[in-house]
This record gives C-alpha cells, structure tokens and sequence, in this order.
C-alpha cells in the first residue's frame, strides 16, 4: 500500500494485526519509552498511544520494530526501490537487461520531488510546548525527537535536488535552551548538515533548517539512508513510498506538505548551547556538549498529527531493524564502492560504530608460499575512509581463500557462504586461527572515532586498529579456559619462582572465564587511575610470559565482570567493544615494536570501565513499576509479554 499520510499506515498496520492501541492515559516522561523498549524485546507490534499527558496528540512508536513489519509497510515498493538502487549502483545492468528495468525507470522518475504553492489547508501553527515532549530515560536532558528528518539546503546552490535530510536528534526543551524559542540540533562528523552550515558560516549568514516529524515511513527511513552518489534523500522517499515528496517554501523555509509535525528555524554562525546529556544507542549516555542552537521560527501540525518516536539504547532496539532494513534495500553497495570487497558488517551488538567485520580478496602476490595480508590492508584502509565506516575503532578482516574447494561446495550445497560475518563466532574463529599477532596487527592513532563513542580521549578521538587474516590455520584454539591461566589467576601452585608472578597474584585478577574458542575473560580490580590499570595488565602480560606459551589463546578480555562477558555472545561483543580504546587499552604477551609496527604473542583488551567513560543506561525501577498495569489483566497491552 502507498501511503500518503503517517495516520494511511497507522490505519492499514492496525487492521492487518501489526498495531495495539494504549487506551490509558501514558507518561512522556520515562514510562512511553519504557513500555516501547519492552514491547521492542518482546517482538511486539506497533503501539498507538492515544492520550499521551500533557499533549493533545496521539503518538506512535515500534513502526519498523520487526523486518516482518517493514516489509509490510513498504510491499508495494521495496522491490522497485532495490532495483534503483542497484542500477545506480551498477549502471551497466540495464545494458544488459533493458526490458527488465523500463518499470524501474518509471518509478525513479514518479520519485521526483513536487513544488506546490503554499501550505496546505490541512497546517495549523502551534508551539514546541504542544508536542508530546518525550524523555526515554532518567538522566537526559530533557525531551528529545527520535524520527527527526533534518532538512537543509547548501547555501551555495540552494534548492531541493541539492538539500540534504539527515536523522539529527533534537533536543526540545531543558539545559539552557527557552521553551518554544529555541531547540538544540546534535549532528556528528561526516553529516551534510554540517557542510551546509560551515558553508553558511563563510558567507555570514543562519542556516535556514526545517525538521520534519512523521509523514509516510519511507520519510523517516529516507532521512537514515546511505544513498548512492547522486540520489538524494527527498527523491529516494518519494521512490520507496511509491508517491512524489511534496513540498512548498514559506517564509524561505521548506515545508514538507505530508508532515505530521514541522519545525522550522535558523541556526546562527557561532551559537551553541549545551545539549545533552541523552541515552544512546550505544547503551551509555551521551554527556553534555556545546552543539548548534536553532532559533525557533514556526511550528506546525497537520489535521489529526500523530507523533512516532523510538527509544535507543543497548542494542538490539528498533534502530537494530532500521539497520536489517537499510542492508535488504542497499544489498552490496558498499562491495560496489570498494573493489575486493566481499561483505562488511557494523556489528550492531557492538553499537554499531566500534566494530567492523569485513571479507576481502587477496590477489597481489599468489606466487608467493608463504601468504600475509596485503589487498586485505588496501582493502582495510579504503573501509576505513568510507564514510560513516571511518568511525570504526576495530576492523577484523579476513580472506576466506584459505578454505579448500571442497568446503566452498559444501556450504554452496547448504546455501551459504562459506565464511561471513553474519556468523559472528565463526568468523572470529576463523581470524583467530589464522592471524600473525606479531605481523599483522595495525594501529591508527590520534584519529576520528564516533561522537557517541567516549573511550578515546576527548570528543570524536580516538584510535583503530586492523587485525588481517589469511591462509591456513597456525594454531588450534582452547575450547576451555586453560590450565596456564586457572593457575596464574586462582593462584595454584605453579613451577616457577618468578618474581612476575607474585606481582601479578597481587593485582587481584580473579575468575577466568571461557567466551568463545581462543577467547578467554578475567576479572580485574576496577579501574582508578591510567597508572593502575596499565600496571594491572602489564603484570598479566608478564606472568603469563614467565610462566609459558599460551598459544591455543590468542585474546584475552580484561574485564569488570568476566561471567556477564562470558555469558552470551552479545555481551562480550557489547562490552569488549565500547569500552576499549585500540591505542590505549590493547596490551600484549611478548610484545615488540619493530620500527614503528607493534607485535604480540597474545593480545589482552582492556575491557573494564574508566572513570571518562560515559555512564550505562539503566531502568528506573518505579517507571517499571507503574507501567506493569498496562500489561495487567485488562490492560491494554495483556498479553504482549508471553
């Protein structure tokens, strides 16, 4: 179905069983985002609150909360949309099959943005103060917009074909920021705001900005899409909701006439106020920064506006499906921008941002017997100057040449790769069986991290590092924890009267814990002070020296809490990942530094928490109480939770 209108989609999901409707009155503050991160866990349907306090306003949230029901939402268009996008990805295709493709011409060219010549009948003004102002977890800042579509035009060639829509959380009230006069806009490097705005700083003039709110759901997705070259935001709506974006100017600001909500303003050269703190999808808070203030202009709503919102935070959430639906639209584009490259995953459970999991070809030098990464590092490399791909802290890469012909078949015969990174233990297996720790691990230094990310040393830095594997295994991988660390960490008797190891029984390391094969985690004292925890490490690294080989256990996990690490894969991927600093937090058995380039027998991370590290997001346990009426016997929600 082509939905012209966010209440078209409420409507149809709810008559298909994909939609409940909350008839109780419902808090904005904490017990909305509460009941969403439950129902999301549950793998319940969309939620229609009809009276959300404090605002006259319906609101919707856990739209996109399964691929079943993003595939529902856009059945009529998806296959078109992923035609197009693969055209434009691989022109060279409708050479090949032209008659294919004459239906995918036609509805790239019924995308194409509509002007219209006023704002339509159905807008009434309002002010900020009217909008369900929505705080997801206890210590934000304030109420924020989670589906927000950031509209803004490059001041040097203005107008929609060279606009720019972006998902920048906005923060709408709290801080220093006046109620109904000004909101804070959050964009991260590698935005196209942000190039709008330095733009408009060097000409001396605002940035005129307009956030859209609601609208068809191929809006919301529109404005999260990494599109081609040369596809813009607006035109790629238009194509998935199967209906042109229309819009009008007033006032010199884009008003997009299918909105449920508009704000419109102007963000002035120099003027920020502090915003956040806001919990993220990393699973920790994001702290308070100096970011863009946008002077409010106008405010709208549409006849019967419904305002959707999401909740983020540990993943998986519904930003988790945005990420399953954006990768069945674009399919292979990032292998199409970076020849050699066979699949690329952001590993969600990781957060996204910290950890990158790639397949690559290794072709250069296939005379050569004794085979080590080097189209792998090309390869690397170019991942690692692609756009939002840049913000990774960690890049496992591998090539599978190494499996034999036989194995190929047999996953062939099973329709599968025979290796990918969707298989996330497999694949570490495989990295780990095979990769030289003293040749083929790569730091990049006092670089460019995720704004969200506060393991580096200050906003948007950090570090990275590369791990590269190819060729056949050089080691067998321990399957449990083995008998070397039980006796360095339990402080068994050992042979050897090593100095090193006193020092280490003295740091206090404690229950050794098996992850996954040649993964293993330890429990450290809490981290006080840089001198500490590298004194604490290092010390582990010595003992193990002074006490022998640990080759079956090429990664150790330093961490706070070794059984919850253990416990699932996702819990290791979260916490290794997001609290770890490359530069600063990976240590090593044995290790070298030869010229410039760093080696290790084993590799020990750093996992446990530091005191710059941003807080984790937690429940508050009297919002979890009072919402359990909902889910009551009665309730409207009875029964979700089974």
């Amino acid at each position: 179905m082509k939905y012209a209108s966010l209440e078209e989609c409420v409507l149809d999901l709810e008559k298909h069983g994909h939609l409940i409707r909350i008839k109780e009155e419902v808090d904005p503050y904490l017990e909305m985002a509460a009941i969403q991160l439950k129902v999301y866990a549950a793998g319940g349907p969309a939620l229609l609150f009809e009276k959300v306090k404090g605002s006259k306003y319906q609101a919707v949230s856990n739209l996109f909360g399964t691929m079943e029901r993003s595939k529902f939402i856009f059945r009529d268009t998806i296959e078109k949309t992923q035609e197009v996008i693969a055209l434009r990805n691989d022109p060279a295709k409708a050479l090949k099959k032209p008659f294919r493709y004459i239906g995918t011409g036609l509805a790239a060219r019924k995308a194409l943005p509509i002007k219209k010549n006023k704002l339509p009948a159905h807008f009434e003004e309002i002010q900020i103060s009217d909008l369900p102002l929505i705080k997801s977890w206890k210590n934000d800042g304030g109420a924020f917009v989670t589906l927000p579509q950031v509209y803004s035009e490059d001041p040097e060639k203005p107008g929609i074909m060279n606009a720019n829509l972006g998902m920048y959380r906005i923060q709408l009230d709290g801080n220093e920021y006046e109620l109904n006069k000004e909101v804070g806009v959050h964009y991260q490097i590698h935005r196209g705001i942000g190039v709008h705005q330095s733009k408009a700083n060097k000409l001396g003039q605002p940035l005129k900005v307009s956030c859209f709110i609601g609208g068809p759901p191929s809006h919301t997705l529109s404005a999260v899409m990494p599109l081609p070259e040369g596809m813009s935001e607006l035109t790629f709506a238009g194509l998935l909701a199967g209906r042109h974006f229309r819009y009008s100017y007033v006032d010199g600001y884009c008003i997009s006439h299918d909105a449920d909500f508009i704000i419109t303003g102007e963000i002035y050269p120099g003027e920020t106020k502090p915003e956040g703190p806001f919990g993220d999808h990393l699973g920790y808070y994001s702290l308070v920064h100096p970011f863009p203030v946008m002077r409010v202009h106008k405010v709208y709503a549409r006849r019967n506006a419904i305002y959707p919102f999401t909740v983020v935070g540990r993943p998986p959430q519904e930003d988790t499906s945005f990420g399953e639906l954006i990768h069945e639209l674009t399919g292979g584009a990032v292998n199409k921008e970076i020849p050699g490259v066979k699949e690329v995953q952001a590993v969600d459970a990781a957060g996204v941002h910290p950890l990158l999991l790639a397949i690559g070809s290794e072709r250069y030098t296939p005379f050569q017997q004794t085979k080590q990464p080097a189209e792998l590092l090309t390869i690397a490399n170019r991942i690692l100057g692609t756009g939002q791909l840049s913000l990774a802290k960690y890049l496992f890469i591998a090539a599978e040449d190494a499996y034999s012909s036989e194995q190929k078949a047999a996953a062939h015969n099973n329709q599968k790769p025979a290796l990918s990174t969707y298989r996330v233990e497999e694949f570490f297996t495989y990295i780990l069986e095979r990769i030289d720790l003293q040749r083929d691990i790569h730091f990049q230094t006092n670089t460019t991290i995720d704004t969200l990310d506060y393991t580096g040393m200050g906003l948007n830095k950090g570090s990275k590092v590369i791990f590269a594997a190819v060729g056949e295994p050089v080691r067998e991988l321990c399957r449990q924890v083995p008998r070397l660390l039980e006796q360095l960490v339990d402080q068994q008797p050992l042979d050897s009267n090593d100095p090193a190891l006193d020092k280490l029984r003295s740091a206090g390391f404690s229950q050794p814990s098996y992850v996954m094969p040649g993964v293993i985690a330890i429990e450290a004292p809490a981290y006080t002070s840089r001198f500490k925890g590298e004194e604490d490490v290092q010390s582990l690294c010595e003992a193990i020296n002074a006490a022998g080989k640990l080759p079956d256990c090429p990664l150790i996990i330093v961490c706070d809490d070794s059984r919850f690490v253990s416990e699932s894969l996702s819990n290791f991927l979260w916490a290794t990942f997001t609290r770890s600093n490359p530069s600063h937090d990976i240590y090593g058995v044995n290790s070298t530094m030869d010229y410039k380039h760093w080696g290790c027998d084993n590799v020990i991370i750093d996992a446990r928490r530091k005191p710059h590290h941003a807080p984790p997001l937690l429940p508050d346990e009297e919002v979890e109480e009072n919402i359990k009426r909902l889910f009551a016997s009665g309730g409207s929600l009875e029964g979700i939770l089974k």
